[in-house]
């Protein structure tokens, strides 16, 4: 005991003395203000300027006044001054910022965008790799480079390079595809004739065999595209291409069982979405998602999930009930009733509105209904009403609480108290 109280009191002294080592370091290091970034606050190391004026900030951080432009130029003066002064108290443990690199120039992405169209045409995949990388490493350097790649027509050469060599043997070309799909799953906008390119029969089968086969970061990079290409005005003859190729279902379906990132998850529920919303109501692929348990698994995504990928979730949900076999499976999943409850006024208004659409269409029988009173949906659309919403979310709720009404008072309720009845705004 004696040991342990010594040791003890020896480590806690050693802690002080790290503390006011620590103390007097900071107060040696006297950081100038005008070497300090008037955003963050510290010693400017990288451009914090281009994040404001990317959040949609106008005006100025240090001066406040609405700034004339947003082009930005480097101040090559003031980092060099700072380089020198983190030089000059390297003993202090201030460590020298980096030069950064040379923003990429629209000449020099034409000119590697030209060099593409050349190798793609020539079949010489070894080279069109090598110039996709390079476009790749100017899109890691900054998000500056990224929108100037992007709006010199990048994503419809990358996609028609795609589509080309997919077409010719993607098996062949299998590392080059993953290279070109890696740079296109940032590109937002893809442009139409991207899109068309990569709505192909030749894209589509080899997108959707990296999202079987592929690694995860393969995989991630092709549910990323295929969202991209789904989420568009030619999302019916996408998907009614997709209806050739084996295994889409299968894939997007483990996406979600089976997460290997809250991007990819999203972005699978959104693919699926577009998917089956431009289908008829008995088709195949909605029939296929159903028979694998999308249900339930989708339910049990919901239960924790993020305020994005749940609105996602209960979309993806709202337009499943709106066939027949999918409000079956509904009504047949012991969760549903009460989390699609928890969920009202706890994520989002647009959550709120899909979980009501959800209820809506499923208060056909009279076992749901019963079970909606035991998890306290009454109660939680009294709410609703009280908070206000939508006139069509409106008009469900009060169509809800008709069918609901005649259940309520002969009903056994056991409602969770962490429901959050501090909405209410007078007692009822």
């Amino acid at each position: 005991m004696i040991l342990s109280w010594r040791n003890r009191r020896a480590h806690n002294n050693k802690m002080k003395n790290n503390n006011r080592l620590c103390e007097d370091l900071d107060a040696e290091i006297n950081v100038p203000t005008h070497f300090r970034c008037p955003i963050s606050v510290d010693l400017m190391k990288d451009p914090n300027i281009e994040r404001w004026i990317e959040a949609g900030n106008e005006t100025c951080p240090f001066t406040k006044q609405v700034l004339e432009t947003f082009d930005l130029i480097p101040n090559h003066i003031l980092r060099r001054m700072i380089q020198d002064w983190c030089v000059q108290n390297r003993s202090l443990g201030v460590e020298r910022i980096p030069t950064p690199r040379i923003p990429v120039s629209q000449c020099e992405v034409s000119e590697v965008c030209s060099r593409i169209v050349a190798a793609t045409r020539r079949g010489d995949g070894k080279k069109c790799g090598e110039l996709v990388r390079k476009i790749k490493n100017w899109g890691k350097e900054s998000e500056r480079n990224k929108r100037c790649i992007m709006e010199n027509g990048t994503a419809c050469i990358l996609s028609a390079s795609f589509e080309s060599f997919a077409r010719d043997s993607f098996e062949k070309h299998i590392n080059l595809l993953v290279e070109i799909l890696s740079v296109l799953s940032w590109m937002s906008p893809l442009g139409k004739e991207g899109r068309s390119k990569l709505g192909t029969e030749s894209s589509l089968r080899c997108i959707i065999w990296l999202l079987r086969n592929g690694d995860l970061s393969g995989r991630q990079s092709a549910v990323l595209v295929l969202k991209e290409i789904l989420h568009s005005d030619e999302r019916r003859i996408i998907t009614n291409t997709l209806r050739a190729i084996e295994g889409v279902v299968e894939a997007l379906f483990f996406l979600i069982k089976e997460p290997i990132s809250p991007t990819a998850t999203k972005a699978s529920l959104m693919a699926i979405y577009c998917m089956i919303s431009s289908t008829t109501k008995n088709d195949m692929i909605t029939s296929r998602f159903l028979e694998m348990g999308l249900v339930g698994v989708i339910v049990e995504a919901i239960v924790e999930a993020d305020k994005s990928v749940c609105e996602k979730a209960l979309s993806v949900l709202d337009e499943i009930c709106n066939t027949e076999k999918g409000k079956e499976e509904a009504c047949n999943n012991a969760l549903i009733m009460a989390v699609l409850v928890r969920k009202v006024l706890r994520v989002s208004e647009w959550a709120t509105e899909l979980s009501v659409s959800i209820l809506w269409k499923l208060c056909d029988e009279e076992s749901v209904r019963i079970e909606a009173i035991q998890v306290g949906t009454f109660k939680k659309l009294l709410v609703i009403l009280q908070v206000g919403c939508g006139e069509s979310t409106k008009e469900k709720v009060k169509e809800l609480l008709k069918l609901l009404n005649v259940y309520n008072n002969r009903v056994d309720c056991s409602v969770d108290s962490s429901m959050g009845f501090k909405y209410l705004k007078k007692p009822f």
